[in-house]
């Protein structure tokens, strides 16, 4: 066990042998061993975590890694931040657990998320407590919009992500997941997702407007289009898994416009952009829509503690007592860690720090425009993707990323890739991160593409000599 002042040592990144280490190897081993096989994070990040503080882990071989996953963004303010580990400690000796239930802390929690909003949304929203992940409130989500329409279809995007349960598998664009699983939920249809990098509808972006929404409106609006009106349109306004992709501004008011018009209920899944990742407290705001139902969960407790909920216009409050529940909703040690959150965020202007970080970020990341193999650079706030591609035939280079990935982890830093064929290299840290650890980060990450960057180069240039 490692004591407090131990924890004080992590502020630095140090390697200092092969990962992995001997204890990890260790423990990797026998999680192979005893763990399901769709276990992800630990084949590509081959470490065994001993404690984490702020924004660095500390392996059981006592290597330290700056940590740009964050647990996939559920940790706001780092690891074990001390004022919200010292406000569960004091709730898990009072009530733990509530169902649906009212409590203080519950009360508390709803009262500081609905502050949250901007001015006017509060008064026409609803909450809804789910179970304890995101894609149970997706369910949630689109069981409210069935019920309240009496509708069955939903319009989602290619590129999207919104989990691995039935319903968010059905919505999610990544085939290879849904493959090997026949017979998913009908009535779900894709539409194209201003992913400019790379049209999707095989058009010049730097010589049209976002033609790919207009698909969608002429394809609701058709008598002849092939889809009924549907229950729900569900967005991200930033792809996440898919890539950071951030849609563009034209593309989310003109899905709002046209939902609208038919009377469409439009969902906006914040699961991972939500609670300030891209600088304000849900993504929607920056791109000038109000949606009718809002998905959250991630970094709601802002310690990594499980909670999910839907925020929902209540005109849309028709369903019974017992039609959405779970057992877990009721999670009183995520309610009083989230509303302190809230208090914090707000105290720090943490907010404030994402987007000066974010900008910072932009400017360090700035010279890999020049990279031959990097496509683009893009993101909002703390929420960042680099794209890598083969510069001769255009093809995801998911392979160079994943180098990049473990290039980077053995410098001290610890990545996640995403996107197509996994060939963007995502960034997604505390939303405290200091000045000099997203210096000490973007200078790992750097040297990791242009290392493995040039080595690329290399083997294309032996191969084409061969």
């Amino acid at each position: 066990m490692y004591t407090h002042q131990q924890q004080a040592t992590l502020t630095s990144a140090h390697v200092t042998g092969p990962l992995p280490g001997p204890r990890s190897a260790e423990l990797l081993a026998r999680q192979e061993r005893t763990e399901s096989n769709a276990r992800t994070y630990p084949r590509h990040l081959p470490i065994a975590i001993a404690e984490g503080s702020g924004a660095f882990v500390r392996d059981v071989d006592d290597n330290v890694f700056l940590d740009f996953l964050a647990g996939a963004g559920v940790l706001t303010l780092g690891h074990s931040h001390p004022e919200l580990v010292e406000v569960v400690a004091g709730q898990v000796r009072n009530l733990s657990h509530g169902l649906d239930f009212p409590t203080p802390a519950k009360d508390a929690f709803v009262r500081a998320q609905l502050s949250m909003l901007p001015p006017g949304l509060a008064e026409r929203m609803k909450v809804h407590f789910c179970g304890p992940t995101g894609a149970n409130a997706v369910d949630a989500a689109i069981k409210l919009c069935k019920t309240a329409t009496g509708r069955g279809d939903v319009i989602c995007f290619q590129g999207a992500f919104h989990g691995s349960s039935a319903v968010g598998m059905a919505l999610t664009g990544l085939v290879e997941q849904k493959r090997p699983v026949a017979n998913g939920i009908p009535g779900v249809h894709f539409f194209p997702y201003s992913y400019c990098a790379q049209c999707p509808v095989g058009l010049n972006p730097e010589t049209c407007a976002t033609n790919c929404v207009q698909f969608l409106e002429h394809s609701l609006k058709d008598p002849l289009g092939g889809i009924p009106l549907p229950a729900a349109v569900i967005m991200e306004m930033v792809q996440g898994e898919g890539g950071v992709v951030p849609a563009t501004i034209e593309f989310a008011q003109t899905v709002r416009r046209v939902t609208r018009e038919l009377d469409i209920p439009l969902i906006i899944d914040e699961i991972q952009t939500g609670c300030g990742r891209t600088g304000t407290w849900f993504a929607f705001e920056q791109f000038g829509i109000e949606p009718d139902v809002i998905v959250a969960s991630k970094a709601l407790s802002g310690i990594g503690l499980p909670v999910a909920l839907i925020i929902y216009n209540k005109d849309l409050d028709r369903w019974l007592p017992g039609a959405h529940t779970g057992t877990f909703r009721g999670n009183q040690l995520a309610f009083a860690a989230g509303a302190a959150a809230v208090e914090i965020i707000r105290r720090d202007d943490v907010l404030g720090n994402v987007r000066s970080r974010g900008a910072q970020i932009a400017r360090l990341l700035a010279p890999l425009a020049s990279n031959p193999w990097v496509r683009e650079v893009r993101g909002r706030g703390l929420m960042w993707g680099i794209e890598l591609a083969d510069p001769d035939t255009g093809r995801p280079a998911g392979r160079l990323a994943r180098a990049v990935q473990r290039n980077a982890l053995e410098r001290g830093l610890i990545l996640e890739c995403g996107g197509r064929d996994d060939c963007v290299v995502r960034l997604l840290p505390p939303l405290n991160i200091t000045v000099e650890i997203v210096d000490a980060a973007c200078e790992l990450l750097l040297a990791a593409i242009a290392e493995q960057s040039a080595m690329a180069e290399r083997r294309t240039t032996t191969d084409a000599v061969r």
